[in-house]
């Protein structure tokens, strides 16, 4: 499928998922988490659930990072250029939402691309091979361009992966993981 087809029918089927079902299953993908080789890195990017997309809930994966007293990283959207900046998460961070929902920091500490390990990866749909949908604005494809090429990218998603997306480009960044209620696929 493409990745406008693709971005319709996990939209559609999201929005199916009741509000336990999306708790129920964002607590099974922390819990795989906890099984990757991951946990010794310092520098983690998380991004804050839009909770009215339905998108997993990251609070159990930021529970996590606390408890080992990782350098959380949080990022605020550029719509004008769609880039992201990146802000250390810290006990005083002033968190709003945006016009779409997006919640995000007021601002902060200003953290590198270069220095962020281990990136985790809002995504719609993925394929075996490790291409990923998102919504299409490319703000994270322009952010991993910026990081490390050692850099983890884990995408994050409530259903299996497909065999194949048929118009994957040359500039779109693959995952190394993606973590299902079910699974870890590693590429």
């Amino acid at each position: 499928m493409t990745k406008a087809e693709l971005r319709r029918t996990y939209k559609v089927l999201r929005q199916q998922l009741s509000e336990n079902q999306v708790e129920d299953l964002s607590l099974s993908i922390a819990n795989q988490l906890l099984t990757l080789p991951i946990w010794n890195f310092n520098f983690y990017h998380i991004f804050l659930s839009i909770t009215e997309q339905k998108e997993v809930n990251t609070d159990y994966i930021l529970n996590i990072l606390s408890g080992k007293d990782k350098h959380i990283v949080i990022s605020k959207s550029n719509f004008s250029t769609l880039e992201m900046s990146h802000f250390l998460l810290a006990d005083n961070t002033v968190i709003k939402k945006n016009a779409l929902h997006i919640p995000e920091p007021i601002d902060g500490i200003s953290i590198g691309s270069n220095q962020i390990e281990v990136v985790f990866i809002p995504l719609l749909a993925f394929d075996k091979s490790g291409h990923r949908v998102g919504y299409g604005k490319g703000f994270y494809d322009n952010f991993l361009k910026d990081c490390n090429p050692e850099t983890l990218k884990i995408g994050l998603s409530f259903f299996e992966a497909e065999e194949e997306i048929t118009d994957v480009f040359e500039g779109d960044i693959q995952l190394d993981y993606c973590v299902t209620p079910e699974e870890i696929y590693s590429f």
